[in-house]
């Protein structure tokens, strides 16, 4: 943590954080203070979702590792607080879902809801490659490569506090 290399996933690449049984305990109230304060983040930076989450589970019994955990993604936040979406009141914002089958759906037959909107031309199904996967961000631990890439393609930027004052103001003529 001493280090000053940016952090660039809230989690580390190939991390599995787990109950952790023979590590050594730390203050519960001081970890579920720092996991709370990550909670109400993840309203407004999905980006932390998936990494808090898993250090949420460890709050009864928290070592060491999960603390660490905690503290990799604060010094992430850190290096990203000035990232966020930015959309022009000008710009042409096209929603766009993904979601999994609904499998078994249905109450009564067992059967997939979501191919009925399918073929009734309520939902279009594209097939998207696994490096395209935007969704990735959000539920995964992945390499700094990869955050690079969805983060553009989700349309966050980074900010500097000249060009935040500059937009703000403009917003305000």
């Amino acid at each position: 943590m001493e280090s000053s290399d940016p952090v660039y996933s809230p989690m580390a690449q190939k991390s599995k954080l787990d109950e952790d049984t023979k590590g050594k305990v730390v203050d519960p109230t001081h970890y579920c203070g720092m996991v709370g304060t990550l909670m109400y983040l993840t309203g407004s930076r999905l980006d932390l979702t998936f990494a808090v989450c898993m250090c949420a589970r460890y709050q009864a019994k928290p070592t060491e590792e999960h603390s660490h955990a905690v503290k990799i993604i604060f010094k992430y936040l850190r290096g990203t607080v000035n990232s966020g979406l930015w959309y022009p009141k000008d710009s042409f914002i096209a929603l766009t879902a993904y979601a999994d089958a609904d499998h078994a759906g249905c109450q009564d037959t067992r059967r997939s809801t979501f191919g009925k909107q399918v073929e009734n031309g309520v939902v279009e199904l594209y097939f998207v490659n696994t490096e395209y996967h935007l969704a990735d961000i959000f539920t995964k631990a992945i390499g700094r490569e990869k955050i690079e890439f969805l983060i553009n393609k989700l349309g966050v930027r980074s900010f500097t506090p000249e060009t935040l004052k500059q937009l703000a103001d403009e917003v305000d003529e």
